[in-house]
């Protein structure tokens, strides 16, 4: 069994995301530090080479085990508004504050 085949379907901060062991996701931010452990056990389906276990809704005994690689900023995201023949103009920007987490167990 290769472990890109073992994967699972986990929901953390009311997002679901799709994970190997090894992978790295990025969330919003959360607390913690880099180096922090943390367990996410609302697992919504597992599946290894031979097996799919599907939750209804979540599968029972399943965790997905996880460390926190570091807190960045993603992309700027730049927005403008005008009103037209009113010479008002507006721009403004936005960075979310995201985390980095390397999945290291799935069981």
């Amino acid at each position: 069994m290769k472990t890109a085949d073992k994967f699972a379907v986990v929901k953390f901060n009311n997002a679901q995301y799709k994970v190997s062991e090894g992978s790295v996701i990025e969330v919003n931010r959360i607390s913690g530090e880099p180096g922090d452990k943390l367990e996410m056990n609302d697992v919504l389906l597992t599946a290894d080479g031979e097996s799919v276990a599907v939750g209804t809704p979540t599968v029972a005994k399943a965790k997905v085990t996880g460390e926190i690689v570091e807190h960045f900023r993603g992309e700027k995201i730049s927005m403008m508004t005008y009103k037209a023949k009113a010479r008002s103009r507006r721009r403004a920007g936005h960075r979310q504050e995201l985390t980095k987490i390397k999945i290291t167990k799935i069981s």
